[in-house]
């Protein structure tokens, strides 16, 4: 059987980092996030007798180490809806891979509602982002729709995803500027395993629960200027992480320093717009839908950046009619 799914990016405002199980990517804290409307993954997934092998083809090429990731994937769909048939699975991005704009949530995302389907499997929302967990930890938070938390939990049962505001909830945009498309040198999974020996993540981890309590107490009350200034420091903090592991991971690029300056520069010049970033050189601005087209005016007139995309906040996963083949 044949099915595709349509999967948003997401970029969370509190962010997943540390697995305190690696088998199961159970996070080390839980995490806030929002879909993004214009960052997304395509994937058909077909199973059928007719196939020898797993045939894996992400953005038009065949990948070995991707594929090994996604053939584990559909060994877990497999083993639930207890079948054996090999699998055709087609896969497409609309935007860079493995630059930090989270294109494993995407992927592992439409992966598990396509896969799920094709496998005649009826997995209620909860099942589905516990599924996808598995596969990428974030891709869990690309299930739901909107706003997003992701628990913790303390197996596997427990930590899963669930939306706490619908994308209309809140008009803001989501600006995300390419400034590289090259892969980062050093891989998410491994700045995860850093962190559990960094002598600061305890000290995170003591206030984590609290921040996630403030932040969503923020977006319901749509207090703008507080939920940037929290959202900032959140990435800050996270980076501050990455550089202070042993060996120190450095995401950044100098384009990425210039925009975090311009945007604190901005603001002074009453241009309401915050930052965050995940673990790549790539940077998100957030701003309200009035300040929009102030702030791309002035995004467009810097040469380093190589590519704007406007996002608001999206639907989650969902089953699509038109097939990749």
């Amino acid at each position: 059987m044949k099915a595709t799914a349509i999967a948003p990016a997401n970029i969370a405002f509190i962010k997943y980092w540390g697995k305190k199980d690696e088998r199961l990517r159970l996070p080390a804290n839980g995490s806030i996030s929002v879909n993004l409307s214009n960052l997304q993954t395509i994937t058909t997934v077909d199973f059928s007798a007719d196939y020898q092998e797993d045939i894996v083809i992400i953005n038009h090429k065949k990948d070995k180490k991707e594929a090994t990731r996604v053939v584990e994937h559909l060994n877990r769909i497999r083993h639930l809806a207890g079948i054996k048939n090999r699998a055709m699975v087609v896969s497409q991005n609309n935007f860079p891979t493995a630059t930090g704009l989270a294109s494993s949530a995407s992927g592992f995302a439409a992966l598990t509602v396509a896969a799920a389907s094709a496998a005649s499997l009826n997995l209620s929302e909860k099942e589905l982002t516990i599924l996808a967990r598995q596969g990428s930890g974030s891709a869990c938070r690309s299930i739901p729709d909107g706003f997003v938390e992701w628990f913790e939990g303390k197996n596997n049962e427990t930590s899963y995803a669930h939306s706490i505001f619908p994308a209309d909830y809140w008009s803001i945009r989501i600006i995300t500027i390419t400034l590289a498309y090259e892969s980062k040198e050093v891989g998410s999974s491994l700045g995860h395993k850093l962190a559990l020996a960094n002598p600061f993540f305890k000290t995170r981890l003591l206030r984590i629960n609290e921040k996630i309590k403030r932040i969503k107490r923020l977006i319901k009350e749509k207090n703008f200027r507080q939920f940037g200034e929290m959202i900032e420091r959140e990435a800050l903090e996270l980076h501050a992480i990455a550089l202070t592991s042993d060996p120190p991971i450095i995401y950044w690029q100098p384009e990425t320093v210039k925009i975090i300056n311009l945007i604190r520069l901005w603001r002074k010049e009453n241009l309401s717009a915050y930052f965050t970033i995940d673990a790549g050189p790539n940077i998100f601005l957030v701003c309200e839908e009035k300040n929009l087209n102030k702030l791309i005016a002035k995004l467009n007139k810097i040469k380093e950046i190589k590519k704007i995309i406007i996002n608001s906040p999206s639907r989650g996963t969902r089953l699509i009619s038109k097939h990749l083949f």
